[in-house]
């Protein structure tokens, strides 16, 4: 009997019943308040009045009104930059103790993101509602007492001046809390290994001991963590090393596109759920089995704005127009696309976060993430999304009978002047590569008005090309992302497409 299983399960259903019936929008409303007395006294909170903001009547439309928008470019050349030379209350008390390194999509250097202690308990502290949420998954006592695989960045942080430095998911795995690590795999020690491929290798290796019950980590590389354990141990399934394995908790990317492949390399089905993290914060898990949006987190050291989709408010370079206007929780709609804006215990202030949602539950706070506001392909008025996307790759996926994990595009005029979408994609479909994009282009048009309009006008067609679906591991090895908490490179500007077209064929 699972003793210890039922004490933990027991713990996680009343902790759960405890915190289910959550008013977002009055949690909400709490965060902003918080966020505004922690920061009065910096820099930022004394430039834009926090004091005279929390005496205003409408607290939430005195903030959208007197604070702009930033994204990483500008609120670092503004303000971040000042913590690297050595100045404290910046935009948030104190200084960070972390900064989460990342090279997002198309940036050719690292961005560094401050992570304060505020931040690291928000992101606990979201963790633990992560863990209660899954009371209502209907798991077995016994699960609780297994083992949890979390992959991600190396957790060997880099000490710099005063703080250490590293991806968000290394961060986070170096913080979690001492109850946790008995728990945790692959352990410290392999955990710290910097090299991604050495890591998987260890974890290879010592599968057998292990009996794992949960997966966390990015699609992709859960995916070849458990072909190099297969492969390593030469089985059929990973359930035949790991039995138990019940629940893989996806992140980074949406994993519509990986799904397919994931569930070939299982023996048995797992309960996936999905997971929000992102370098500026834990934005949103999923809560619940009768659905795969995630519930935002409103009540930990975020507080978030939304931005109605509309590639009229987007810059060229993905940023948003200061004039475009935000709506608080108690106004958006579902079903619509929105870009989300935040504003953090780690001293983000109305921050684009790069990407665009849609709420599928308002008064649950659930959301589904569209895309990317760099990702919304719209050169030719085609205004597709990235979940547009993912929907037509499964429709190839169902046509041909085949996998597609990977794919990315990009709106370029070729010789004959005219635009094309040039399509490359992940997958061994022995067909030929016309009858794909025909396939692919039907698929577009009977999905979205707007790029069948595009269709007959500026855009001319559509282009294909299939290749091994290793070449885009390796582009993201050679752009240092394994293992890390990153969002694939969808869609290319023309620039990025080049290089990627000289690395394709290398």
């Amino acid at each position: 009997m699972a003793i210890l299983g039922n004490i933990i399960k027991g713990i996680i259903n009343l902790t759960g019943t405890l915190s289910t019936d959550v008013n977002h929008q009055e949690a909400q409303e709490k965060v902003l308040k918080n966020l505004l007395e922690s920061a009065k006294e910096t820099q930022f909170g004394k430039k834009y009045e926090f004091e005279k903001i929390l005496t205003s009547e409408n607290i939430k439309k005195e903030f959208a009104t007197k604070i702009p928008y930033f994204d990483y470019n500008s609120l670092n050349k503004k303000w971040w930059y000042k913590i690297h030379e050595g100045e404290e209350n910046v935009t948030w008390k104190g200084n960070p103790s972390y900064f989460a390194l990342s090279s997002g999509t198309t940036g050719k250097t690292s961005k560094r993101i401050p992570v304060t202690d505020d931040m690291i308990s928000a992101i606990r502290s979201s963790g633990i509602k992560q863990v209660t949420a899954l009371n209502n998954f209907d798991l077995p006592a016994d699960f609780f007492e297994k083992d949890i695989m979390m992959l991600g960045s190396s957790t060997d942080l880099q000490e710099k001046d005063d703080h250490l430095e590293g991806e968000i998911s290394g961060i986070s795995a170096s913080n979690i809390p001492f109850w946790f690590k008995g728990y945790y795999k692959p352990g410290e020690e392999i955990a710290k290994i910097e090299d991604w491929d050495e890591r998987v290798q260890h974890i290879a290796e010592n599968a057998t001991n292990w009996d794992i019950g949960a997966l966390s980590g990015i699609p992709a590389w859960i995916e070849l963590m458990l072909q190099k354990v297969i492969e390593y141990h030469q089985l059929e399934n990973i359930h035949e090393i790991w039995p138990n394995l019940k629940v893989y908790t996806s992140g980074g990317v949406a994993f519509g596109p990986y799904e397919k492949s994931f569930n070939a390399l299982l023996g048995k089905p797992v309960i996936v759920i999905d997971t929000y993290l992102a370098s500026e914060g834990y934005i949103a898990t999923q809560t619940r089995p009768e659905t795969d949006a995630m519930q935002l987190n409103t009540e930990n050291g975020i507080y978030f704005e939304f931005v109605p989709m509309n590639p009229d408010y987007i810059n060229e370079d993905g940023s948003i127009h200061q004039d475009a206007p935000s709506l608080t929780l108690a106004e958006v709609e579902k079903n619509k696309d929105y870009i989300l804006i935040i504003s953090t215990v780690s001293g983000a202030w109305r921050y684009l976060i790069g990407d665009t949602i849609e709420f599928t539950d308002i008064e649950r706070a659930e959301i589904k993430i569209t895309g990317r506001t760099k990702f919304f392909l719209n050169t030719v008025g085609s205004q597709l999304s990235v979940n547009k996307m993912d929907d037509a790759i499964k429709s190839l996926e169902e046509k041909f009978d085949t996998l597609i994990p990977e794919y990315t595009i990009c709106a370029k005029r070729f010789e004959d002047g005219e635009f094309y979408h040039s399509w490359y994609l992940g997958t061994d479909l022995k067909k030929d590569e016309k009858e794909i994009a025909d396939a692919l282009d039907s698929s577009l048009k009977e999905a979205n008005k707007n790029y069948k309009v595009a269709r007959s006008k500026a855009l001319k067609g559509v282009k294909v090309k299939v290749i091994a679906t290793d070449k885009f591991y390796d582009w993201n090895d050679k752009n240092k992302k394994k293992g890390g908490q990153v969002k694939m490179e969808r869609v290319m500007n023309e620039e990025k497409f080049a290089e990627w077209e000289s690395f394709v064929n290398e």
